[in-house]
């Protein structure tokens, strides 16, 4: 494997890592408004990032095949997410949470902790492999493909990753996890994207042609879990405007921050 490939893999990756350990700079417990803003924060970060990082861009990859239906495999792969992660939320022991009045218990926080991981996961996963695409061509020649090109995007998805990383951390530290066990399961939600990336590189073949459906198939997944857990939790109680605010803020910087390193 050449030292590019190694680079361009492991920089997204790199990026959630250090989101995660912002949980290292933040107190025991958060207030309950800034856990509000937080929550309405990562909703939209998520919502921002299925849309642009996801959906648009699995249209896209099917523009000159299919045209005006290129919409076709992004609406699959979309229902394929929502009703896999709604078989998952049926299979894991489920509570919904209230940030103040719901009690807790180990039930409650196994599916929180796992929904989120898996909804962030899932999210990487393609975009791993989306890496991983401009990298098998660029080893096959294409000259369409550079190195900086591959960096760029490569650098691009790290940053994206960031608050990705922050967003799976952070809650968890808040609802009682260690923050060493905090920030491993938000590095953890990460590890799938050089995974993806080399397994693409590897099985270029394959794994290019579905694509489409990969990425609108996470993005099914986030916005499953944005609409179920984490937009009902961030509204319950007084404030819920705060959580709007959050929400406003992390979707207009997801955006911008997908469209300006696309």
């Amino acid at each position: 494997m050449d030292i590019d490939l190694i680079i361009g893999v492991t920089i997204p990756f790199a990026g959630t890592t250090l989101g995660a350990a912002m949980v290292f700079l933040m107190k025991k417990e958060l207030n309950s408004l800034l856990q509000k803003i937080l929550l309405g924060f990562a909703s939209g970060v998520m919502m921002a990032a299925s849309v642009w990082s996801l959906l648009i861009p699995a249209m896209e990859m099917q523009e000159v095949k299919m045209g005006d239906l290129r919409f076709v495999p992004a609406v699959v792969g979309f229902f394929v997410g929502i009703f896999v992660l709604l078989g998952l939320d049926r299979l894991i022991p489920h509570l919904h949470l209230g940030i103040n009045t719901v009690p807790e218990g180990p039930k409650s926080k196994l599916h929180k902790t796992t929904m989120m991981i898996l909804a962030v996961a899932l999210h990487n996963l393609p975009e791993g492999m989306a890496v991983g695409v401009v990298y098998a061509g660029l080893r096959a020649d294409n000259a369409n493909i550079t190195v900086a090109g591959a960096f760029a995007l490569a650098l691009g998805i790290a940053i994206q990753n960031f608050p990705e990383g922050a967003i799976v951390s952070m809650p968890l530290c808040a609802e009682g996890v260690s923050k060493p066990k905090a920030f491993l399961y938000g590095a953890l939600s990460g590890a799938v994207e050089p995974i993806g990336a080399v397994m693409t590189v590897l099985l270029a073949s394959v794994m290019v042609p579905i694509l489409p459906y990969l990425l609108s198939f996470a993005a099914g997944a986030m916005v499953y879990v944005i609409v179920e857990e984490t937009i009902p939790e961030a509204s319950e109680g007084p404030h819920s405007n705060l959580a709007t605010i959050g929400f406003a803020v992390g979707f207009a910087l997801m955006m911008v921050l997908d469209v300006s390193l696309g």
